[in-house]
């Protein structure tokens, strides 16, 4: 069974090949890394947590992106907040930072980046229903890894129910909330793109 390869958001857009499609990836992946960073610092107060518009950053980007661009871009942020660069929620920095409980919902970036990625390739990000089921999954990918590493480092003390109880129950509403938004913005920039 053949399938459809699409470009994705960033193909859509400017040189194709040679010196100057590589120049426009740079400024692509380094674009992203800024948005990452911006979007980890906005912070709208909501109930029971404030939203941050991080995650849905991270997804956007890996649809916009695509697998290659989205995932260096997420790979790089993840870099700088590593070296000590105040990049992420808050001001929290460095490897202590990334072994910590939030850890595995930054790995977890990464590979839902990826997944992105390639759903957006497939067409995924060109309708409203395809973004809002890629956005479950890369919602569903976060969460998984990052859960999964807090269960790691807390669920012998407190229990899995904690760790759903403070790692995802307060978050989905926001992410609720961040899916609606992509799942309208992402096909509508394609409509601006055509």
């Amino acid at each position: 069974m053949a399938v459809t390869m699409n470009k994705v958001l960033g193909e859509a857009f400017g040189p194709q090949t040679g010196a100057a499609r590589a120049a426009k990836d740079v400024a692509l992946v380094l674009g992203g890394i800024a948005l990452l960073t911006l979007a980890a610092k906005i912070r709208v107060p909501m109930w029971p947590v404030p939203i941050t518009m991080q995650t849905f950053a991270v997804l956007a980007l890996g649809a916009g992106l695509g697998l290659r661009l989205g995932l260096v871009s997420v790979l790089g942020y993840l870099a700088l907040g590593a070296a000590g660069f105040a990049v992420f929620t808050g001001e929290g920095a460095g490897l202590a930072y990334i072994a910590g409980p939030t850890g595995g919902f930054l790995a977890g970036f990464a590979l839902a980046a990826a997944a992105m990625g390639l759903l957006a390739r497939r067409g995924w990000d060109k309708t409203v229903l395809g973004m809002a089921g890629a956005m479950l999954i890369g919602t569903a990918i976060i969460y998984t890894v990052g859960l999964g590493w807090m269960a790691h480092l807390f669920a012998a003390e407190h229990g899995l129910a904690w760790v759903f109880e403070k790692g995802m129950l307060p978050f989905l509403p926001g992410d609720a909330l961040k899916l609606v938004l992509a799942a309208l913005v992402v096909p509508g920039l394609w409509k601006l793109a055509r």
